[in-house]
C-alpha cells in the first residue's frame, strides 16, 4: 500500500522540524519526557512526582499520540526522553536518528491484540481481505498486523490499513466505519466489548519469533550530560514496577496507583488492573542480562530490533537495515539499578 512509504518520514524531515523552545538539553536541571496512553506502573510514579523529588530537576511531561510522532519530537530535540514501542525504534534507528533505548517499559505479550468488530464477518486473520483495519502507523501493532497478514498468506495491499490514532480508532470503531483494529489498553479493553479477538502479540510472536515491546529512548545529547540523572530514573522506574509486582493486590480500581494510571493514560480505573495483568514488567537484573538490553548484538532488544529493521525494509518502510542495533541499546543504567535498592514509590506529595 502507498500508506506504507509515508509510515516513516525521511531522518532530513525529522530533522527539521522545530525545537520547542526551552528544550531541556539547554537547561542544566530540565527535562522534557514524551509519553503516550499506555498503562504501565510507573505513571504513579508520574502523579507523585518521584523522579523531581529523586533528582531535583524539572520535569515537563508531554502526551503524545503515537510511536512516530514521539521519535519525530525525539529527533528534532522536542523531547529529550520517549517512550515507544520497538517498531518505530527500529525504524528512527535505521535512518539515523540519534537515540539509546535504555529501559524496557513492557513486555508487550497479550496487551496488544487483532481484534474484528461482531457484524464484521471477519472471524480470521485471512477474513480481512477486502476489510478495513485502523492502526497506529510506526507502532508494533503496525508491524505485527504485517507479521499476521503475511503469516495467513494475505498480501497487504488487499487490506485497507488506516493511519488513526487511539482514540480516533475507538471512535471510528463506535461508528462502525472500521472492521478491525490491533491495539493496545484502553482502547482494547472498549473494542473487545463488541468485538472478538483473533489473535495477541504474544500469540504472534510465539508463532513467528517476531516478539515486540514496549522501551524508553533518549537522545544521545541528552544523554552524554546527564548521566546521573538517567541513572535515578531508572531506579525510579524499577522502584514502581517493583510495587506493582510485589503488591499486586492492593492495586485495586480504588487504589492510588491505579487512579494515576487511568488519570495519565485515560483509562478508567476498573479497567486498569485487568490491563496490567496483560503485560510483563522485567526488573533491572533481567534487563541488564541478554535476554533484553545487555549481550550486545546477541541481546533480545537488539535482535528484535534488528529483525523488525529486516521486515520493514522488505516492505518498503525504510530504505535499510544497520549492521548492529546494539550500538543504540544502553545497559548500563539497568545494571547499576541491579545492584541498587529500588527507589521507593510516593516518595513526594502527589499532584492534586
Amino acid at each position: 500500500m502507498s500508506g506504507f512509504r509515508r509510515w516513516v518520514l525521511p531522518l532530513a524531515v525529522l530533522a527539521g522540524f522545530s525545537v520547542v523552545a526551552g528544550t531541556a538539553s539547554a537547561q542544566q536541571k530540565e527535562v522534557v519526557i514524551g509519553y503516550q496512553d499506555m498503562i504501565v506502573p510507573w505513571r504513579y510514579a508520574q502523579e507523585t512526582g518521584e523522579l523531581e523529588a529523586r533528582t531535583g530537576y524539572k520535569v515537563i511531561y508531554r502526551k503524545i499520540g503515537s510511536g512516530a510522532e514521539v521519535v519525530r519530537a525525539l529527533a528534532s530535540g522536542a523531547i529529550d526522553i520517549g517512550e515507544a514501542g520497538s517498531a518505530p525504534f527500529a525504524a528512527a534507528l535505521s535512518q539515523g536518528v540519534p537515540l539509546k533505548i535504555f529501559w524496557v517499559l513492557t513486555n508487550i505479550n497479550d496487551a496488544e491484540a487483532l481484534v474484528a468488530r461482531e457484524g464484521s464477518g471477519v472471524h480470521s486473520v485471512a477474513d480481512l481481505r477486502g476489510h478495513t483495519i485502523a492502526l497506529p502507523h510506526a507502532s508494533t501493532t503496525h508491524f505485527h498486523t504485517l507479521v499476521a497478514l503475511e503469516q495467513a498468506g494475505v498480501a497487504a495491499r488487499d487490506v485497507r490499513i488506516l493511519n488513526l490514532r487511539p482514540p480516533e480508532i475507538q471512535a471510528a470503531w463506535t461508528r462502525g466505519d472500521i472492521d478491525a483494529t490491533f491495539i493496545w489498553d484502553p482502547v482494547l479493553q472498549s473494542v473487545k466489548q463488541n468485538g472478538s479477538v483473533l489473535l495477541t502479540s504474544g500469540q504472534l510472536a510465539a508463532s513467528t519469533g517476531k516478539a515486540t515491546f514496549d522501551a524508553l529512548a533518549v537522545r544521545d545529547g541528552f544523554a552524554s550530560k546527564h548521566d546521573a540523572f538517567l541513572a535515578q530514573f531508572v531506579q525510579v522506574l524499577a522502584g514502581a514496577d517493583a510495587d506493582y509486582r510485589e503488591h499486586r493486590a492492593q492495586w485495586t480500581q480504588d487504589s492510588a496507583p491505579v487512579r494515576a494510571v487511568a488519570k495519565w493514560s485515560g483509562a478508567t480505573p476498573a479497567s486498569v488492573p485487568a490491563s496490567l495483568a496483560l503485560y510483563a514488567f522485567v526488573p533491572p537484573a533481567e534487563q541488564a542480562t541478554a535476554q533484553w538490553l545487555g549481550g550486545g548484538k546477541d541481546g533480545v532488544v537488539a535482535r528484535s530490533l534488528a529483525a523488525t529493521a529486516a521486515f520493514l525494509k522488505e516492505q518498503g518502510t525504510i530504505g535499510a537495515v544497520l549492521p548492529d542495533y546494539s550500538t543504540a541499546v544502553e545497559p548500563r543504567w539497568v545494571e547499576q539499578a541491579a545492584t541498587a535498592a529500588p527507589a521507593p514509590v510516593a516518595a513526594a506529595q502527589a499532584r492534586p
